[in-house]
């Protein structure tokens, strides 16, 4: 089991902005520079990176150029042999990277809740979490909680996951948690009844309603961080339009073939390959960002371009559905962040 410490009072963060809600960086200039390159001697050196998904696409550059900065990375991933092939390639690029390797499926709890341990046993601390895993699903797909793919693997698990892992990110200086969202976020109908099992009909909605719950969870989290004080920060990011996977696939179901064929044309034009998609996450987990912040690419329509601050969508940034969805997910995954106090108002 999962033990947590005492927070005392040296804990505290009594540093600029530690009282109230980020509304950007603390320097632009600072994330342009950070965002030329992630130079051997940068500030991840020695510390200890968790990714999910990270045996492909986003989620493996981000590991790869982590590693190649001194980074020990951990790869929390569903498939042990895809994994292990990311570990060797990463290693064969760099022979001096730590890889550890966690086998996780996101949608299962009592999956998240072993690889938790596993992490727990292996790693005194956690200095970032990156929650890069995800899925489009199909119409009727469920995680083996029972509850709608999408909801469970993109949102529920990593909630699950973050707050299993809170007392090693809370031994770490200046821990980050990394919340993986999508500009698909602003399509999303912001209807709590659609969580965990959608009324609403089609794979790219549902999508969408997951990405919407990651930015939810980001910027709840932040509240409670705030509220109790303590080192951490949750920083939300989107990569833009990536040349992955994840949108490109033909889906099974004869209705969504027309938007998936729409959405593979576009792709061809405007998206950037997974090493610039990497880009906003490896300044969320690595450059002077503040809590709370929203990162993304600032040009063609948030698809591509150079990282900055973002503003979330009217939906993002409700603060009673954002608590009523996190109510929900303590509820579902029995997780209640206990350390983290519950924002007044």
């Amino acid at each position: 089991m999962v033990t947590h410490p005492t927070i005392t009072p040296s804990d505290r963060i009594r540093s600029l902005g530690d009282r109230r809600a980020a509304s950007g960086l603390e320097s632009r200039a600072a994330l342009r520079t950070a965002a030329k390159t992630l130079r051997p001697d940068c500030k991840v050196r020695g510390k200890t990176v968790v990714i999910t998904g990270a045996n492909t696409g986003i989620g493996f550059q981000a590991a790869r150029q982590l590693a190649a900065a001194g980074a020990t990375i951990v790869l929390a991933c569903r498939h042990p042999g895809r994994m292990a092939d990311a570990a060797r390639a990463i290693r064969s690029e760099h022979a001096g990277a730590t890889i550890d390797e966690v086998t996780i499926d996101l949608g299962s709890l009592r999956s998240v809740e072993a690889a938790a341990n596993i992490i727990t046993d292996r790693h005194p601390h956690v200095d970032a979490l990156i929650n890069n895993a995800g899925m489009t699903g199909g119409p009727g797909w469920q995680t083996l909680d029972g509850v709608e793919s999408c909801f469970g693997i993109n949102h529920l698990g990593h909630f699950a996951l973050t707050g299993l892992l809170l007392d090693r990110l809370l031994a770490a200086p200046e821990a980050r948690i990394v919340s993986v969202s999508s500009t698909a976020h602003r399509f999303a109908r912001l209807d709590l009844q659609d969580w965990p099992h959608p009324r609403i009909d089609g794979i790219y909605r549902t999508y969408a309603a997951s990405k919407l719950a990651n930015l939810l969870f980001a910027h709840h989290l932040h509240r409670r961080i705030t509220a109790a004080g303590v080192s951490l920060r949750s920083i939300a990011c989107q990569p833009g339009w990536v040349a992955t996977k994840l949108l490109s696939s033909r889906p099974r179901d004869v209705r969504h073939r027309a938007s998936g064929a729409a959405l593979r044309a576009i792709g061809a034009f405007i998206a950037q390959p997974p090493e610039a998609g990497a880009r906003a996450l490896l300044l969320a987990a690595a450059a002077d960002v503040l809590s709370g912040t929203y990162l993304g690419p600032t040009r063609w329509w948030r698809t591509r371009g150079p990282i900055g601050p973002e503003r979330p969508s009217d939906g993002a940034r409700d603060i009673d559905a954002a608590r009523q969805l996190w109510d929900l997910s303590v509820e579902l995954s029995g997780i209640n962040f206990a350390l983290l106090a519950e924002p007044a108002g």
